[in-house]
């Protein structure tokens, strides 16, 4: 199974960006989907995530302003953020979590990052 994450670039303040994430492979079902970011010097946070049942997560930072959707039939998980702040320059990597024929339970997969600078 792979991810290929996609969407990420130099935006100014008040901009918005999409990102997006589809996982390819020999794939059962997915359980969870999810975006990290990583800012230089500061460890791997979530942004926001999503089960395979609909249900949102969200940091604090992001509940206003982005919006995570995920596309179960294509294995894509999908972030619109609106109003980026510098503050939200970060790599971001998607997640999920993949169930594979005859293998119990899931595993996480990571995709490859994407940068994503938010100009002030």
């Amino acid at each position: 199974v792979q991810l290929q994450a996609s969407g990420g670039g130099l935006v100014q303040a008040g901009g918005s960006l999409r990102l997006s994430c589809a996982a390819s492979g020999v794939i059962f079902g997915i359980n969870s989907m999810g975006w990290f970011r990583q800012a230089p010097g500061k460890p791997r946070e979530l942004v926001a995530g999503v089960t395979s049942y609909g249900s949102a997560t969200y940091a604090d930072y992001a509940q206003a302003r982005f919006n995570i959707s995920r596309d179960l039939a294509k294995n894509t998980v999908t972030l619109e953020m609106n109003s980026l702040q510098h503050e939200d320059t970060a790599v971001y990597y998607c997640n999920q979590a993949v169930v594979e024929s005859g293998r119990p339970g899931s595993i996480n997969y990571w995709g490859q990052g994407t940068l994503v600078t938010v100009s002030s």
